[in-house]
C-alpha cells in the first residue's frame, strides 16, 4: 500500500484550500460534493493529496467538528484491492467500520477501520 491521503476536516474548505495552496503550492486537483459533504482534494508535489472535508448538512463530518473541531480525520491508504485489504485487517483482529468496500469520493471504492483498533487513527483503504 503506498499513502493515498490525509482527510482534514474543517467549517470552511475554501478557506483552508486556498491557505494549502498558498502555503504548500497545493492546487486544487479535483471538488465534488459527496455523502452531505463539500471534499476537496489538493494535491501535494510528490504524490497524495490534502482531502478538505466540510459538511453541508449534519452527517458524520458535522458530528466530528462538532465532538473534536477541526484538524486531521483520517489516513488513506491505496490500495488495488479494498475487500482484500479488509480480510487481512479482519484476520488480524481489527474492527471494522465498514464490513464491505463502498463508494466514496472521486468515484473510489473505500473502506474504514475503527480507530480503536489502530493506535486512535481512522485508517481509510481507497481502491484504486
Amino acid at each position: 500500500m503506498e499513502f493515498d491521503h490525509v482527510g482534514v476536516a474543517t467549517d470552511d474548505a475554501a478557506a483552508l484550500a486556498n491557505l494549502f495552496d498558498d502555503l504548500l503550492d497545493a492546487p486544487v486537483a479535483h471538488e465534488e460534493t459527496f455523502d452531505g459533504m463539500r471534499v476537496v482534494f489538493l494535491e501535494l508535489d510528490g504524490g497524495g493529496y490534502f482531502e478538505l472535508l466540510e459538511p453541508r448538512e449534519g452527517g458524520a463530518i458535522a458530528d466530528y467538528l462538532d465532538r473534536e473541531g477541526p484538524g486531521v480525520h483520517h489516513v488513506a491508504l491505496a490500495t488495488d484491492d479494498a475487500a482484500a485489504a479488509l480480510d487481512r485487517a479482519r484476520g488480524l483482529g481489527i474492527d471494522l467500520v465498514d464490513e464491505e468496500p463502498r463508494p466514496g469520493a472521486w468515484g473510489h471504492d473505500v473502506a474504514f477501520l475503527h480507530p480503536r483498533s489502530t493506535g486512535g487513527v481512522l485508517v481509510e483503504f481507497v481502491e484504486h
